[in-house]
């Protein structure tokens, strides 16, 4: 019976990039691609570590609710497809203005696109 349970993919604190030296680390470092209503950094880490993300939303996507809303689908995206990248990322996803308007078919479809076209994706 146990087989059939779904597998639990979290994303808990050792999945979280949270020091701004880390962000400005991916930044400084790492390659950017944009696509539809987000932009990516990102940096290869070694393996046999986790894959992280750290989110960005400023003022201009919108107010308070709007802006968690964002974060909410950016974080929720990088959980259900965390364990399909080729090798552990250190990841920072950037809204844009238009995540607003976007459901989250329309935002987890920005991030596969995005990660396929980089080659991140197996």
């Amino acid at each position: 019976m146990d087989a059939a349970l779904p597998i639990q993919r979290g994303l808990g604190r050792r999945c979280r990039i949270k020091l701004g030296r880390d962000f400005q680390r991916v930044r400084r470092d790492g390659e950017r691609a944009v696509k539809g209503c987000l932009i990516a950094n990102w940096t290869r880490r070694t393996a046999g570590q986790p894959s992280r993300l750290g989110v960005v939303v400023s003022k201009r996507v919108g107010n308070a609710v709007v802006r968690n809303r964002a974060k909410r689908l950016l974080r929720e995206s990088f959980r259900q497809h965390q364990d399909q990248f080729k090798q552990p990322l250190d990841l920072i996803l950037v809204a844009r203005p238009s995540i607003a308007q976007k459901d989250f078919a329309g935002v987890e479809c920005d991030l596969l696109l995005l990660l396929r076209q980089t080659g991140l994706l197996k």
